[in-house]
């Protein structure tokens, strides 16, 4: 990851944070987002009940997330976990002692995270890991062109493509207006 694009709200987030708000709530599912950033669709699942943890591997996501929350008058337990992908640099003195991600999921849900060639093996795998039989896996791309590889790979692990709906053009959930430059995938998969 690059840190100086962190601390901006992608448009791949707001539509995760859309979707996730159209969907029915269910009191006993656990719901992971990965690579969460600002993690609105995690504050969007707090807000509407749903069991979320969130996580990523930045520094000052977990900071992010708490004011977040606060500015939002939502409640502060919202469960955030130390989580990366790939080739996992050693632990340094910003990461501090974070609590690591463990466990498993029924909804895994991200966006704008294929954003290099190495990701589509290296995310797959990492959600295989927290996959259960019957987890769903939500991801928004914005089409960098690394989703057909992705696709073999979470095929690999046993994960079945269910959807992949194209966002050209779709309406901006935030400000209800047509969003023309933006392109990219919802992409739902079930193992």
């Amino acid at each position: 990851a690059v840190w100086p694009l962190f601390g901006l709200l992608w448009p791949s987030a707001v539509y995760l944070a859309a979707q996730l708000a159209l969907r029915p709530v269910r009191p006993a599912e656990r719901i992971l987002e990965i690579g969460c950033g600002l993690a609105l669709a995690s504050l969007v699942a707090q807000r509407r009940g749903a069991n979320i943890t969130a996580s990523d591997r930045h520094p000052l996501a977990e900071t992010f997330l708490r004011e977040n929350l606060r500015l939002n008058n939502l409640p502060l337990e919202l469960d955030y976990r130390h989580g990366q992908w790939g080739d996992v640099p050693p632990a340094s003195a910003q990461d501090g002692e974070r609590t690591l991600l463990s466990g498993a999921y029924d909804l895994i849900i991200g966006s704008d995270l294929l954003y290099d060639r190495n990701m589509a093996s290296e995310l797959a795998t990492f959600i295989g890991t927290y996959a259960i039989r019957g987890t769903e896996v939500w991801l928004v791309d914005p089409d960098r062109g690394y989703r057909p590889a992705f696709n073999r790979h979470m095929a690999a692990l046993g994960f079945e493509l269910q959807q992949d709906s194209r966002l050209v053009g779709c309406e901006d959930p935030v400000r209800g207006t047509t969003a023309r430059r933006y392109k990219g995938h919802l992409l739902v998969y079930r193992r």
